[in-house]
């Protein structure tokens, strides 16, 4: 099933259904980061986590929505067993992108929710609770609403490498090998950022970077910034330009000229 294939009806249910989830999980999430649990009991290597039982309450809320608007459809999600389907789309979810920075009270992790069907990612949905920005991509939407209101996203596609801003997770994610290829093409950049989790997505989709390099992914990690960006008129591939529905190494360009350069550095990794 494509995205041509499905009626105007099953686009609005589905934009319509990811807006519940995205809520419910908004609900969940805010009630623990920054809260006094989270700050006394994280670094308990034993007993209760704050940070599993928002990102297993935030999953769980978003799954009882899923499938009671819409039964039919499968759902993969990071904390729970997969749920079979029968309608070819399969929903994929991150009830907290970027634990890491849930737990240091940074505003960057996010709700992801992704719709896709067996070859292509549809819709997707980059949500920050704290902050109250959810990125749209999809069904020709894309989209950003939060303090600023309502703005349209789009990659700004006239910047150079040399002037180019790039984001990543590592050194904390990926192999060294992995980090050498990064600071390659890192070094050719203008400005590196780190740790800034899914929001790093979000950003490039927004026109305000450049560049996003990572490893190690997962299908739930990706699949709702690949749908966000290439909405926004971005690129999203592995190293080597190919498809990343499945996650693994991913570079995500805003420009097919930036995508390119960063490919002929990548791929000889």
């Amino acid at each position: 099933m494509s995205g041509m294939q499905l009626s105007e009806q099953d686009r609005a249910d589905i934009i319509a259904t990811a807006e519940a989830a995205a809520e419910a999980a908004r609900e969940i999430t805010l009630k623990y980061f920054r809260g006094q649990a989270l700050n006394t009991e994280s670094k308990l290597t034993e007993g209760f986590d704050p940070v599993t039982v928002a990102d297993r309450g935030s999953e769980e809320a978003m799954r009882a929505v899923i499938a009671a608007r819409r039964p039919d459809d499968a759902i993969l999600g990071e904390e729970f067993p997969p749920k079979p389907g029968t309608s070819g789309l399969t929903w994929v979810l991150d009830p907290i992108d970027g634990t890491r920075g849930f737990i240091s009270g940074t505003p960057t992790w996010g709700v992801l929710i992704a719709v896709r069907s067996a070859d292509e990612c549809l819709y997707g949905v980059i949500d920050q609770p704290y902050i109250g920005e959810r990125f749209v991509g999809g069904f020709g939407q894309a989209k950003v609403t939060g303090p600023h209101g309502e703005r349209a996203l789009a990659v700004r596609t006239d910047v150079t490498l040399e002037n180019a801003i790039i984001f990543s997770t590592f050194p904390e994610v990926g192999s060294e090998e992995e980090g050498e290829a990064f600071h390659d093409l890192a070094h050719r950049c203008k400005l590196t950022r780190y740790g800034m989790d899914c929001y790093a997505y979000a950003l490039l989709a927004a026109g305000q970077i450049d560049l996003v390099v990572e490893a190690g992914l997962q299908a739930y990690d990706i699949l709702a910034p690949i749908a966000v960006i290439e909405a926004a008129g971005g690129i999203v591939t592995d190293w080597h330009g190919g498809p990343v529905l499945e996650g693994g190494r991913v570079l995500a360009a805003a420009s097919k000229e930036l995508h390119a350069q960063a490919v002929s550095i990548l791929s000889t990794y």
